[in-house]
């Protein structure tokens, strides 16, 4: 790799979000042609769903730790925040009104403030400088670490979809999901702690014994 300094990727082999263990890695090969205009273009967009990942992912866990709000969530329709549950199980409770609201405020925030190409926008700076720093050493590394944070929050919110999506919790409880054809093997030999019965792949998901 040393000898090889014509490659595309060098134009990006130092940018923030180059961290260790991987250092620059592009297994897709998005950046294989150099262009930078298309790699600030996809680290807007990284960042950017990096944000809504984490808050997705705090969603899920917050009420299960803290419990919900009181009150009504919509008073004409008798609907108590207590009565909606939590994750995937949500988007049915929620009524018309309350997601209206929701795609408003994501409007919002996606129109109040450009970000073109060179705006503060455009590298995630809306003006909120809870996680910022007048140094830019300091500065760099906080941003570095919403980066890294961003990236396990989009694998963790995807899990917890495929999660709740198979056992009707975000954490895996298959005790709640008697149907789930995947118990009918918890008990074969291989199954074996911490990860339990595990296929990803969904190799048993139609509960085929043979």
């Amino acid at each position: 790799w040393a000898n090889y300094t014509a490659s595309p990727l060098r134009a990006f082999e130092n940018e923030m979000g180059a961290q260790p263990p991987f250092g620059f890695w592009d297994p897709v090969g998005f950046t294989a042609d150099g262009d930078v205009d298309a790699y600030k273009r996809r680290r807007q967009t990284e960042i950017k769903h990096g944000r809504i990942a984490m808050l997705a992912t705090m969603g899920y866990m917050t009420p299960e730790i803290t419990g919900k709000w009181p009150g009504f969530l919509s008073p004409s329709a008798g609907l108590k925040f207590e009565d909606v549950p939590n994750g995937l199980a949500a988007i049915s409770k929620v009524p018309v009104e309350g997601w209206a609201q929701i795609l408003g405020w994501m409007a919002f925030c996606e129109t109040s403030k450009s970000q073109a190409p060179g705006t503060p926008g455009a590298v995630g700076d809306f003006g909120w400088k809870l996680i910022t720093s007048d140094d830019p050493v300091v500065k760099e590394r906080k941003l570095a670490s919403e980066l890294a944070n961003g990236r396990l929050a989009m694998v963790a919110i995807m899990g917890m979809f495929f999660q709740d999506g198979l056992t009707g919790s975000a954490f895996g409880d298959f005790a709640i999901k008697q149907g789930s054809a995947w118990l009918a093997f918890e008990n074969e030999l291989g199954v074996q702690a911490p990860v339990g019965f595990w296929d990803p792949a969904g190799f048993t998901a139609d509960g085929s014994v043979e």
